[in-house]
């Protein structure tokens, strides 16, 4: 079994100091390449969350006076201390989500650069000043920080989606509570333990691991001093979450589900295309909220896409993602790995054909050989169901009304990926596809300085970009009386 890191904490990071649970508990984390358990981490309990959102409020007024440049400053220097140990994090995050090396080194870089691009923002937060049309008053809009935040991150990109949340909260002087997903804690740990040694202060920011989300989280969402929630997760929970904070009429953001359509059309260069649907359905294992889930081609270029596609994945090399060479890892966990298994064998009888992979891998751990589906009709569990794995499955379109159709043919609308060399297509068609971001010729997307974020049953709100400091600032207005009355 590796080893993890050196300096990587197992306890609740509260009030700026770590600790046990209050009662005394801890859950295993395993490797998904091994089965073998990497930590015992502490399991936070509704009494620890309470006080974690209890340093949180004693910190909060002093940290929204803090100057943005110290606060831009600090988050630089978390910045430049995870690339310093980029080659720990990515180790890390390899060895409790299980995505190769090479992935969790380019995670490294995508996450940590949210600490550096929201540093710069952090003195960007403006106003205005102007006077009132009819002249009797002075109108002052300022902004200023929400508050307390609850910020609840998935496992699939343990580091960037904790400096996601919590870089843009920061740097509105807000504080933080954050809940990592109990299957990769120890990524979000080790974040804070940087954050901690750079100098954030003492309760700014708060972890609370725990195996027991909902029940742990409760008190939290009927606490008035709680004002604002950003969560990554599933459209299921999500709905769970919102009503639960209907209550208190908590702020939210919500990242949720996706449905991806990957759009090929027949004027598209396949060379790019492929590599591109590689990209955008291979990326962490299929496993990703941005991955492309339908790939609808055009019916003039299907076969030949299909094949091509299908000989590069085949030609994956799988196994434990610190081995060298490795492209494909394993899946986060047994059911994982079960439902792929059930989604293949329905498409599949549901009359798809197989073009390449479709079985678990045997042996420890859990991994799924990647896939390649072609002919799948529209009612199999892979096209109407996010997959969350290695498998691709194709199906065809024969006129771009048809293609928008099939696009917009589900309550998700995170992202879509065009091909095409038409300009005006290209231009036409973002108007059209009922998503909240399209990639054109490309299988990548993300980027910090860029609004990330979905319509539909996709989410609320957006992160990244010079709109993901908006999420958490309030704007105050002021009507002032005509100083030459």
């Amino acid at each position: 079994m590796t080893a993890l890191p050196p300096g990587v904490p197992t306890d609740l990071f509260i009030g700026g100091a770590w600790r046990p649970g209050s009662g005394g508990c801890r859950f295993a984390v395993e490797d998904p390449a091994t089965g073998d358990v990497l930590a015992q981490v502490a399991d936070a309990s509704p009494e620890d969350a309470t006080a974690a959102l209890d340093a949180a409020c004693a910190a909060q007024q002093s940290w929204a006076r803090t100057a943005p440049r110290e606060r831009a400053e600090l988050l630089r220097a978390g910045f430049e201390e995870i690339q310093r140990r980029a080659d720990d994090f990515a180790l890390l995050m390899t060895l409790e989500m299980g995505k190769p090396l090479a992935e969790a080194r380019g995670e490294v870089d995508y996450g940590s650069e949210f600490l550096r691009w929201f540093s710069e923002e952090a003195s960007r937060i403006n106003g205005r000043y102007t006077i009132a049309p009819d002249g009797r008053q002075r109108h002052l809009v300022t902004r200023r920080p929400v508050g307390p935040c609850l910020l609840i991150t998935p496992w699939n990109f343990p580091l960037a989606m904790a400096t996601r949340k919590s870089a843009p909260a920061l740097a509105a002087g807000c504080t933080v509570v954050i809940k990592p997903a109990a299957l990769t804690p120890l990524t979000t740990l080790l974040f804070a333990e940087v954050m901690r040694q750079v100098g954030l202060p003492d309760g700014v920011l708060n972890v609370i691991p725990t195996s027991r989300s909902a029940a742990t989280t409760a008190p939290l969402f009927a606490d008035p001093r709680l004002r604002k929630l950003s969560f990554t997760g599933s459209t299921e929970v999500g709905r769970q979450l919102l009503r639960q904070a209907s209550d208190t009429v908590l702020r939210t953001s919500m990242e949720l589900g996706g449905n991806a359509p990957f759009l090929v059309f027949d004027d598209a260069d396949l060379d790019e295309a492929v590599t591109g649907a590689y990209a955008a359905k291979l990326r962490n294992g299929g496993q990703a909220c941005t991955a492309a889930n339908r790939l609808y081609v055009q019916a003039g270029v299907a076969e030949e896409f299909s094949a091509r596609l299908a000989a590069r994945v085949g030609a994956m090399r799988v196994g434990p993602g610190v081995a060298d060479g490795v492209q494909l890892g394993p899946v986060i966990d047994a059911a994982a790995r079960q439902r792929l298994g059930e989604m293949v064998g329905d498409a599949v009888a549901s009359g798809a054909r197989l073009l390449t992979g479709g079985h678990p891998v045997a042996g420890p751990g859990y991994f799924f050989q990647p896939t390649v589906l072609a002919d799948v009709p529209g009612t199999a569990r892979v096209m109407t169901e996010e997959i969350f794995g290695p498998v691709a499955p194709i199906t065809t379109f024969e006129t771009e009304d048809e293609a928008v159709a099939l696009a917009n043919s589900t309550p998700f609308g995170l992202i879509s990926y065009l091909y095409t060399r038409d300009l005006a297509r290209a231009l036409r068609l973002p108007e059209r596809i009922e998503t909240g971001m399209l990639a054109v010729n490309s299988g990548v997307i993300s980027n910090p300085a860029a609004p990330f974020g979905g319509v539909k049953q996709s989410g609320l709100g957006r992160e990244g970009g010079a709109e993901g400091i908006e999420e958490y600032l309030e704007t105050v207005y002021v009507g002032i009386a005509d100083p030459f009355a």
